[in-house]
């Protein structure tokens, strides 16, 4: 009994991981895709949890060797610009990102409990649970978020297992499914949604700051990171895999909150009353868990960046100076300072959950989009999905020039040719994936 709580006390942060990156979005997405093509994507749910593995290690990893965020390494070693456009952009995707949680968790409502027209229900619970997440983050702390979300990803994992389980499919064709890539002649588009939708975009950079709550670093850390890691996306692609199997066996249409009942529906006549029930259940722990995760890791963002945004125009003026007077190369001294062995100037030594900056855009995050429920779910979910296909390349391109310089990382951090082949894929794959959503937009524009 003892081993088995030892576990999953070591996987909390894993279950946050998972919890954080699959929503609304990803469980209609991969249950669409089954049901337009079938078992033969389901590689590509465990392929696009690899390529975010890579991705969150590469933060982690980053962490470790340097006791610096990611954030920090693009604003001391990047262009100026880049992290700018970054924030600005981080500003645009906070208000999205939402609205389409809001939104979603509003339709979960209306499946549970539907009272007057859908529209004004779904308002009504979506202010509701932006409100309830304010308040366990607010007040709640680290340990209550990080116990909320175990039990919400628990709920997850029992409700889509019963749900397979129940449906009876072919285990032969998911086995192979599962084993063998192949690339469906009329459907290429869901299967780049899946890989691509998986696991979250933005959200990845939080991972860092709850590491840094558990006060990790150096070698160790990075062995108990990637073990969360690895518990983290096996989990995210199990979901994605059990919603294409879940979908190859009913049949659905449309986008949005239709979806979300029309699918509990179509279970509801395969599984009875039940299934419909463990559909909801689900559906409502994956877009609460996802809203909690994201009201309590976006606002470490924002925070951050106005911190070491401060310190950087400091720490580069200070390197310019060393520079003058020792005559030393840039190269050669100040990076050093990035080893574990020696504190990092930027170290995260407060607790910015307490921070007014933290806090106001906690505020921010839960009220400023309500205005979004005015609007469409198909509409928001639509920006939402744009925006965070312009984060993945960039993410992919930074681990590639910062992993891989020695005068910032101690060689036992860097990058593998294993790992930089990964990130070259994931580069190019993402930026495939962007040029594809928003190429319509542009050729309706002119």
């Amino acid at each position: 009994m003892r081993a088995k709580q030892n576990f999953f006390s070591r996987a909390a942060l894993g279950f946050v991981v998972a919890a954080t990156g699959v929503g609304a979005g990803d469980l209609l997405t991969a249950s669409l895709a089954g049901s337009s093509v079938g078992l033969v994507i389901l590689w590509a749910a465990w392929a696009g949890a690899l390529l975010k593995f890579v991705l969150n290690e590469g933060i982690a990893r980053w962490q470790m060797a340097t006791n610096r965020s990611i954030l920090e390494g693009w604003l001391l070693h990047l262009p100026s610009i880049f992290p700018w456009l970054f924030f600005f952009y981080f500003i645009l995707w906070s208000f999205y990102v939402g609205g389409a949680l809001i939104n979603a968790c509003g339709v979960a409502g209306v499946g549970f409990i539907s009272f007057g027209r859908p529209g004004l229900a779904r308002i009504i619970w979506g202010c509701l649970h932006s409100l309830a997440g304010l308040i366990l983050v607010w007040r709640g702390g680290f340990e209550l978020f990080q116990r909320l979300m175990t039990y919400l990803t628990a709920a997850m994992v029992i409700t889509v297992f019963l749900g397979v389980i129940l449906i009876k499919p072919d285990w032969l064709l998911v086995l192979k499914g599962i084993l063998w890539p192949s690339f469906p002649r009329s459907g290429s588009s869901w299967l780049l949604a899946v890989m691509g939708g998986v696991g979250g975009t933005v959200t990845i950079i939080c991972y860092g700051y709850w590491i840094k709550e558990k006060m990790r670093q150096g070698g160790e850390g990075l062995k108990e990171c990637r073990f969360d890691l690895g518990v983290g996306y096996a989990l995210t692609a199990f979901f994605g895999l059990a919603m294409i199997i879940i979908g190859s066996r009913i049949t659905v249409k449309g986008r949005g909150d239709e979806v979300a009942w029309q699918l509990a529906d179509s279970l509801g006549q395969v599984l009875g009353p039940a299934g419909k029930i463990l559909f909801l259940a689900g559906f409502w722990s994956a877009v609460f868990s996802s809203l909690l995760g994201v009201w309590q890791g976006v606002p470490y963002i924002f925070a951050d960046f106005l911190r070491i945004s401060r310190r950087s125009r400091l720490i580069k003026l200070l390197r310019g100076e060393m520079n003058e007077e020792g005559g030393k190369s840039r190269q050669e001294e100040p990076e050093r300072k990035s080893f574990p062995e020696e504190k990092s100037p930027l170290e995260m030594n407060e607790d910015l959950t307490r921070s007014w900056p933290y806090r106001l855009y906690l505020l921010a995050i839960s009220f400023l989009p309500l205005v979004s429920l005015l609007f469409t779910v198909q509409k928001i979910q639509l920006i939402y999905a744009l925006l965070g296909a312009f984060f993945m390349p960039f993410l992919a391109l930074t681990l590639l020039i910062l992993n891989n310089k020695r005068n910032l990382v101690p060689p036992d951090f860097l990058n593998g040719w294993l790992t930089n082949f990964f990130l070259i894929i994931s580069l190019l794959f993402f930026s495939y994936c962007g040029w594809r959503e928003i190429r319509p937009l542009l050729l309706s524009l002119f």
